[in-house]
């Protein structure tokens, strides 16, 4: 399950050992591809990564604190660190293989 971020509020994902946090838009393109990759991913990664979603229009300030300039954007972080960062569509077994590497 892919959690919705509201209101530039950063707790949940701060607290999360592994987080992946994909930062979009409902304008992009390419992130409504990429949504349901993430998704699957959710699933598959249950227990071990919280999945965040931000719209970088309706938080700004988080995607100024991750340094978000093209969407989609995803990052992986390790308590609130960010670990990794990856920017637009990929396929699932990239992406996959991209989590297994920010995780090691």
């Amino acid at each position: 399950m892919v959690n919705i971020v509201e209101n530039n509020n950063t707790e949940a994902m701060n607290a999360s050992e592994y987080a992946l946090v994909d930062f979009n838009a409902t304008w992009c393109g390419p992130c409504k591809m990429l949504g349901p990759v993430v998704e699957e991913l959710s699933g598959e990664y249950a227990g071990k990564v919280d999945f965040y979603s931000v719209d970088v229009d309706d938080n700004p300030k988080l995607a100024e604190m991750y340094n978000v300039m093209n969407i989609p954007t995803l990052v992986v972080l390790k308590k609130g660190e960010k670990v990794a960062q990856t920017v637009g569509f990929q396929p699932k077994p990239v992406l996959a293989k991209w989590i297994e590497g920010a995780m090691a």
